[in-house]
């Protein structure tokens, strides 16, 4: 008999070149070396259709998302209604393998009466209401600011469909807490990522490295906040790598000599940069979630400076530097910039990451989970 699962993704996971598909392409890619047939379900919009993914998929269906200011006037979030389409429902309910629906993005069809003897799983990327309200804070748009308000409010009140899933798979310690505390059956199952193994080199690097999507305001906002109270007041060397820098944010590097911008680098490149790194610099102002640059830094780079949001109840504490305040962040880069990065280093990086971040041990949880239930 064949074992098999459906998944319903926000987004074409391919190539995986950001957060929440990275997680899902390397969840699709463990899942299929594990023996599961994966029924992949896309929704299209600003991704074009990718014949890799059928490389690690039974089959893979595509369907066009919603777009329009109509579907802002929905009293359901926009992220849920743009993702509604009837041969979707079709094509889930007539297929009895169990479906992990990626996101409350994708929940639209998860208390359909259709699916209702079908196991149902929910993959959690964050703690979505506190996600929009954040990136509410962050927006210097006031069209976008007022979208990110309004969008909050309307998944604060959506959320409670997640009481009919069968299992939430929910991506760091911090969000499991939240989200059994609320619904039950929650279970930490850490992001899939692109890593086998620990690539970090022993020695010192040149410079300091921020990573990140630098068009998300999130990202804008803690980069920003590090060129105005740490690059500036440093001599050592700076690297700013990301896809999509907007204007304002080039023009202000340009003022600081100590900093190099690099954009839209390959992933071969963003790799490159992060092993020859001497730190990482990683703060957030969002806590909800796991930041998969964190992994990235923590598999292929030397030092990791993060503060409190980036790593609380993420289980990765003991391996990164922790500071919370300006003055910290420069203490620290003038500290380890004097040391080497040692084996001893690397070596609790292994025991940790290859072991609680295996992609294959992490798919296998969701099997179980299914036998579980089946059995």
């Amino acid at each position: 008999m064949e074992t098999a699962i459906q998944l319903v993704a926000f987004n074409i996971p391919y190539p995986p070149d950001y957060g929440g598909v990275i997680d899902i392409f390397y969840k699709v890619k463990a899942l299929s070396e594990c023996g599961i047939s994966v029924y992949l379900h896309c929704f299209e919009y600003d991704r074009p259709q990718a014949i890799e993914l059928e490389k690690y998929c039974t089959k893979v269906f595509y369907y066009p998302r919603k777009k329009g200011l109509r579907y802002q006037f929905s009293a359901k979030p926009y992220i849920v209604i743009t993702r509604v389409n009837n041969q979707l429902i079709n094509n889930l309910s007539s297929n009895k393998a169990p479906i992990l629906f990626e996101g409350l993005h994708t929940c639209f069809y998860l208390d359909h009466p259709l699916l209702a003897n079908h196991l149902r799983l929910v993959r959690t990327h964050n703690v979505e209401h506190e996600y929009y309200l954040n990136l509410y804070k962050a927006e210097r748009n006031v069209f976008k600011k007022l979208f990110f308000r309004i969008e909050a409010c309307k998944i604060s009140g959506y959320e409670k469909v997640l009481q009919n899933a069968s299992h939430l798979l929910c991506i760091s310690p911090n969000d499991n807490f939240y989200f059994d505390r609320k619904y039950g059956h929650s279970h930490f199952i850490p992001a899939f990522h692109p890593f086998s193994e620990i690539k970090s080199k022993e020695g010192r690097g040149k410079y300091i490295l921020f990573h990140g999507n630098l068009s998300v305001s999130e990202n804008l906002q803690s980069v920003e906040f590090l060129i105005k109270n740490v690059f500036g007041k440093i001599s050592q060397s700076v690297i700013i790598a990301g896809k999509n820098p907007p204007d304002r944010l080039i023009q202000k590097i340009k003022q600081l000599p100590n900093i190099q911008l690099i954009s839209n680098p390959e992933n071969e490149q963003m790799e490159a940069l992060i092993q020859d790194a001497h730190i990482s610099l990683l703060p957030t102002f969002q806590d909800t979630g796991l930041k998969l640059k964190l992994l990235a830094s923590l598999f292929s780079g030397r030092f990791c400076i993060a503060n409190t949001p980036m790593i609380h109840k993420t289980g990765l504490e003991h391996l990164c530097h922790l500071a919370d305040t300006p003055e910290e962040m420069i203490g620290l880069i003038n500290k380890l910039f004097a040391q080497d990065f040692t084996s001893e280093e690397i070596e609790r990086r292994k025991i940790i990451l290859e072991d609680a971040f295996s992609n294959h041990r992490n798919a296998l949880k969701i099997i179980q989970l299914k036998v579980n239930s089946s059995s």
